[in-house]
């Protein structure tokens, strides 16, 4: 039966015990995680979150009662213990931080006791995660779990005190929103004092920031709740949450100035890693053209190297019709691989094909100097020769080519070297390696659309030197974008925004909207810069991606105290569910259905 606490208190968490502590008399209360009856004699592990304490129950220090109570522990049972803080009589634990130390008890008092919990509570668990989700509140009792969110708390004090600092003021914005569907797919929410018509959750804060600025408050921040109805991967969630901030008066190096400081204080406040200032950077055009990727991770080497030049005229039809057709070909170098098996190159194909390739080139150089290749017969010894040397090839190494589009040759080499990064572990969680990203295309076209879309959203500056192209070459015009990247992971991105009216306009015609449509969906921020707007610009970090990588982790939903799973439900709330009729009457929805394939239609 469960005892109460009164008139006893807890005077210290576990593990904020120590050698300097020893003599005192204290009052610890927490979660047993391990019980060991000697016989005279009971060892038991008692867990909080600061970690780990061991507590002796022994008959000369506890009267028969205590020690009865103490032969009834089980896992999970909720104890409270008063006891004299001691010097370990056995040996030292030195992967604990009480390791020397356990207190002898004089009083226990149990506070709730527990049932066989359905996994072990214990530090990197081999447990299902599916299991461990459904019983998320014992998860969370995981020593590791509970130091991703003790981290993930520090972090967000932090930035908010950096960020009150420098100047920026902490203010919410809404919850409930206006639909903009031009990005991802929005939450809505019904509204039941205004039947079929609807809320949108916010994709992100960006409209009510950049008023903001327009209201004069000049620096803003907030650690933002924001949804998106999206395709869940390990580094997405439906909910997630962003250090979002907006400064005026600022240019692209302002912004960058003051973040690199953030992350710098972040880094080394919390994990104790130095981050070198300034930051490299690195245009968008260089990094897609080195790393196949907007994101690169740049731990190891393994660049792109375009050889579309030297197998012009080869004779390879592979090569030549990708070039014919305003391809390109090029090829990534796996120093050391030469004596790969064909059964693995045959799986870094396959790889390939996920990605657009219609199959991978390669030549194998042995380390007795021998050349095996997929296509050498095509080409003279003289340009086979040529081509190696333009891809730095030695004895030993693999060489691997794409042939086609850009944009598929890109995406291909870049996986392809993530991918053979992973299998040759050279992606090392100890390295943190940040770079920023410049100069974005203002438009991507969509073949889906069959117009141009904006790379980030509507209201991104062109850099000043394209202005002249937004009308003739609109594909060309490099945006005032950023992005900050961590080892191959966006962690954040931002830009300058649009405060001219006339370069608003423009933008938005070459979005395909007219001024009505642009109206309807942005016509309060677009009203709002009619009483004089001042330059500004901004950025939001992903804080959930932010923390898995500095918690080394390979799941956001490692450091997310309620995640979703890849369907975008809660195992352990089982939802989203259905709900009373009732509820749906009053919001006047009907919900129908969804038809079998097979059934028959009716008149």
């Amino acid at each position: 039966m469960a005892e109460s606490m009164k008139g006893m208190h807890r005077t210290h968490r576990c593990a904020e015990l120590s050698e300097k502590n020893v003599g005192e008399t204290v009052t610890v209360m927490g979660w047993v995680a391990k019980n060991r009856n000697k016989g005279g004699i009971i060892f038991v592990d008692l867990r909080d979150r600061s970690g780990i304490l061991q507590i002796i129950f022994e008959g000369k220090d506890i009267d028969a009662e205590g020690f009865a109570k103490a032969e009834k522990l089980r896992s999970e049972f909720v104890i409270a213990v008063t006891g004299v803080v001691t010097l370990r009589e056995g040996a030292i634990n030195e992967k604990l931080a009480t390791g020397k130390i356990e207190i002898r008890a004089n009083d226990i008092r149990i506070l709730s006791e527990s049932e066989t919990p359905p996994f072990p509570i214990e530090a990197d668990s081999k447990t299902k995660e599916e299991l461990r989700l459904k019983y998320r509140y014992l998860d969370l009792r995981r020593p590791d779990i509970q130091s991703n969110l003790i981290m993930r708390s520090k972090v967000a004090t932090l930035t908010r005190q950096f960020l009150a600092d420098e100047g920026f003021l902490e203010i919410e914005t809404p919850i409930l929103n206006k639909s903009t569907p031009e990005g991802a797919r929005d939450y809505l929410v019904p509204s039941r004092v205004h039947p079929g018509t609807f809320y949108a959750l916010p994709q992100s804060p960006q409209l009510f920031k950049q008023l903001l600025m327009v209201s004069g408050y000049d620096r803003y921040f907030q650690i933002a709740k924001c949804f998106r109805d999206e395709d869940l991967r390990a580094d997405r969630q439906p909910e997630f949450t962003q250090i979002d901030m907006e400064l005026s008066f600022v240019d692209v190096d302002d912004v960058i100035e003051v973040n690199e400081r953030l992350l710098q204080k972040m880094f080394k406040e919390t994990i104790g890693v130095e981050v070198s200032l300034p930051i490299p950077r690195m245009t968008y055009a260089e990094a897609m053209e080195r790393f196949g990727s907007d994101k690169p991770d740049t731990r190891f080497g393994m660049e792109l190297c375009n050889v579309t030049d030297v197998v012009r005229d080869c004779g390879f039809g592979v090569f030549t019709s990708a070039i014919e057709n305003g391809g390109s070909v090029r090829g990534i170098n796996a120093k050391g691989q030469g004596g790969m098996p064909r059964k693995k190159i045959d799986a870094l194909t396959s790889f390939a094909k996920d990605f657009g390739a219609k199959g991978l080139a390669y030549i194998q150089m042995q380390e007795d100097g021998n050349v095996k290749s997929s296509f050498s017969k095509f080409l003279t010894e003289e340009k086979l020769n040529e081509l190696i040397k333009a891809m730095d090839g030695e004895n030993g190494d693999l060489l691997l080519f794409a042939a086609d589009r850009d944009k598929v040759v890109f995406d291909v080499l870049g996986n392809l070297r993530l991918e053979l990064a992973r299998q040759l572990d050279l992606l090392d969680k100890d390295t943190y390696n940040f770079l920023w990203v410049t100069e974005f295309p203002l438009f991507e076209w969509s073949e889906e659309q069959n117009r141009y879309v904006a790379m980030h959203h509507p209201f991104t500056m062109p850099m000043d030197e394209d202005l002249d192209m937004l009308d003739t070459e609109p594909g060309k015009v490099r945006a005032k974008a950023y992005d900050i990247i961590l080892n191959g992971n966006e962690i954040g991105g931002g830009s300058v925004r649009i405060h001219q009216d006339d370069i608003q306009e423009k933008m938005f015609e070459k979005l395909g909207f007219t001024k009505e449509q642009a109206y309807d969906r942005f016509g309060f921020l677009l009203n709002a810069f009619k009483y004089g707007v001042p330059p500004h610009a901004g950025l939001a970090y992903g804080f959930d991606r932010l923390i898995m990588l500095m918690a080394k982790e390979d799941s956001i939903r490692e450091v997310i105290a309620f995640p979703k799973v890849k369907d975008a439900s809660c195992l352990m709330c089982e939802c989203p569910n259905t709900v009373d009729a009732e509820q749906l009457d009053e919001l006047k929805i009907a919900v129908t259905a969804e038809a079998d394939d097979d059934d028959e239609e009716t008149e």
